[in-house]
Order: structure tokens, then sequence, then C-alpha cells
């Protein structure tokens, strides 16, 4: 394996390190809030077979949970849409496959991944406002 040698190498190394986890986390955090969603809704209506109805209590754990991840995944799109830097350059395009493309180009993912994160959260969401009771 190649050792990283200069502080600049090591530097870009971390930055595009954080980039991936940038990326990655969004779609993460909303795969998180599904799963506890929908379990969590499993759980508190299969009381509801035994004459318990958790349903205030499901829409309040649900409703802070969205808040949370919409947060964190606001947060990271912030982030993700200053690494893009698309207001300082107005450069939509990055082809020249440079070490400043390769960074803004993550940045650009990431930032839509974000977007398509809040956007999932939200319909995920949206069943709990709606739902009268588990019967």
């Amino acid at each position: 394996m190649n050792q990283i040698s200069t502080e600049e190498e090591q530097e870009e190394f971390l930055e595009e390190q954080d980039s991936l986890w940038r990326l990655a986390l969004s779609p993460t955090l909303w795969a998180l809030h599904f799963a506890i969603s929908y379990g969590a809704t499993t759980v508190f209506c299969a009381d509801h077979i035994l004459g318990v109805d958790y349903i205030t209590t499901l829409r309040l754990g649900i409703g802070l949970l969205t808040v949370g991840v919409m947060a964190a995944i606001i947060w990271l799109g912030w982030g993700a849409w200053r690494q893009w830097d698309v207001v300082r350059d107005r450069e939509w395009e990055n082809d020249a496959g440079n070490k400043e493309d390769r960074h803004q180009f993550m940045g650009h993912a990431a930032f839509l991944l974000s977007l398509i994160s809040a956007i999932g959260v939200i319909y995920v969401s949206l069943p709990i406002l709606l739902i009268a009771s588990c019967s």
C-alpha cells in the first residue's frame, strides 16, 4: 500500500473522506428513519390488538424523530452546498478532472442526495399525520 507522503496529500485525503461520509450519511438517515418509523408503528399497533391505543405516543415519537432527522439532513445538505461552491464560481459543470472539480462534484452529489433524502423523510412521515387509529 502506498504511504501518503506530503501534508497536502493527507489534507486532500481527509477532505475526500469527509465528502464520502457526507455523501452516504443523508440516505442512511433516511433509511433509518424509515425502518424506525415503520417498526414503531408495527409494535405500537400490535399492542392495539390487546386493547391499548398508543396512537398519540406513536405520532409524538415519530414526529420528534422526523424533526431530528430533518435537522441532520439539512445540516449535511448545507455543508454539501458549501462544498459544491456553485455560488462563488458560478461553474455548474466540473468536467476538468482536477482536484477542485472532484471536490466540488462530491459536494454536488451529496447536496442532491440530501435533497432526495429530505423528500423521502417527509413522505415517510405523512401517514403518521393522516392515520386516525391502528384498526
